[in-house]
């Protein structure tokens, strides 16, 4: 919190204490208390302010899946490179691609038979 730890901060509400003396504490205890829940209401109507205009299809979100702190580079490269795009056929094998013939790329090259070459792409 703020960079404060536990020590530093119970000397700083000991100094508060000595400061404000045994007539003004309990004063700004409540106002403290006070400001506390005043905080506290805004934020829950902001929220349920939010619900409202987003509608009900935004309760079923999963936030956690959001959460940019759980965000690992090595771990959405590992799944990208690992997945295997569904929409691709494979052999029967399931070791490689099977050939489809729909791409140029695709196409297999008897052996003796020229290239394809396509003359508008150099």
């Amino acid at each position: 919190m703020f960079g404060i730890d536990a020590e530093k901060l119970f000397v700083l509400l000991i100094i508060g204490a000595l400061v404000l003396g045994p007539d003004k504490l309990p004063e700004y205890a409540a106002k403290f208390g006070r400001l506390i829940r005043e905080l506290r209401r805004m934020a829950s109507g902001a929220q349920e302010q939010l619900r409202q205009e987003l509608g009900p299809e935004f309760d079923d979100i999963d936030w956690k899946r959001l959460d940019p702190r759980q965000y690992d580079p090595r771990r959405i490269i590992r799944e990208a490179l690992l997945d295997e795009p569904a929409d691709l056929p494979r052999s029967p094998d399931g070791n490689e691609r099977a050939e489809t013939g729909s791409s140029p790329r695709q196409q297999k090259v008897i052996p003796g038979q020229a290239a394809p070459f396509d003359s508008e792409a150099t």
